[in-house]
């Protein structure tokens, strides 16, 4: 666990160096870290994939279902997510996967979590949900706008370059005032939040950045965060 509400955020799905880093986060030796992959639907491959890439990290992996019944398990998710150092929330679809979550209750949970120090984490998906809110292709034809968590109290936009229409989408919707000012993510670049507050800029290359985006004098700026480089 950390000693202040931590958020770390990258840009696209999880992947090895995300989950090192999260664990580094937590400052424990051998951290539980839960995966919660109800953006997909609690896929079979995606779980098989958590673990495989768990299998040479130094941590005790967990996987959290959404999609369960109550004969088949005899503890609740609250429990569950209070007895771990870090959670990770996967990619996926993040209307659905938000939808499930607060039906559940989860998103209590999670609030829980965070301001008792279990360091929170997630991409894609798991990024956006975070924020106040931003946009998303969970909805058919065109990436549309759903509201966030608002652990952060910004916007934020994850793939941002990686995929072409998100970066301009960002912009103008920041200069509309349909979005407050925020924060965009490359897939593989990330920012650490303590407090609600970015704190430090992290990429797994020197081709992948975050960046702080706002509206100033009627005009959109984007600066890029100095990052460190985690490999």
């Amino acid at each position: 666990m950390s000693d202040t509400p931590t958020l770390f955020v990258y840009g696209g799905q999880v992947n090895q160096g995300f989950v090192r880093y999260t664990a580094a986060l937590t400052g424990k030796k051998k951290p539980r870290i839960c995966f919660l992959p109800t953006a997909t639907g609690d896929a079979a491959w995606y779980i098989e994939y958590w673990y495989e890439l768990c299998h040479d990290l130094e941590i005790e992996p967990h996987v959290m279902k959404i999609w369960i019944s109550s004969s088949s398990q005899d503890w609740d998710f609250e429990d569950y997510l209070l007895q771990m150092d870090a959670i990770i929330i996967g990619g996926g679809n993040t209307l659905n996967m938000m939808t499930l979550l607060k039906a559940h209750e989860i998103d209590k949970a999670l609030m829980k979590a965070y301001h008792q120090g279990i360091v929170l984490a997630g991409g894609s998906a798991g990024s956006l949900c975070w924020f106040n809110g931003g946009f998303t292709d969970s909805r058919p034809k065109q990436l549309t706008f759903v509201e966030g968590f608002n652990f952060l109290p910004f916007s934020h936009c994850p793939h941002y370059h990686s995929e072409p229409s998100r970066r301009p989408l960002f912009h103008s919707n920041i200069a509309s005032g349909i979005l407050t000012d925020g924060y965009a993510c490359d897939d593989l670049s990330g920012i650490i939040f303590e407090n609600g507050k970015p704190v430090k800029a992290m990429s797994l290359n020197e081709n992948n950045h975050s960046y702080y985006v706002y509206k100033k004098d009627d005009q959109v700026i984007e600066e890029r965060l100095e990052a460190e480089i985690f490999d």
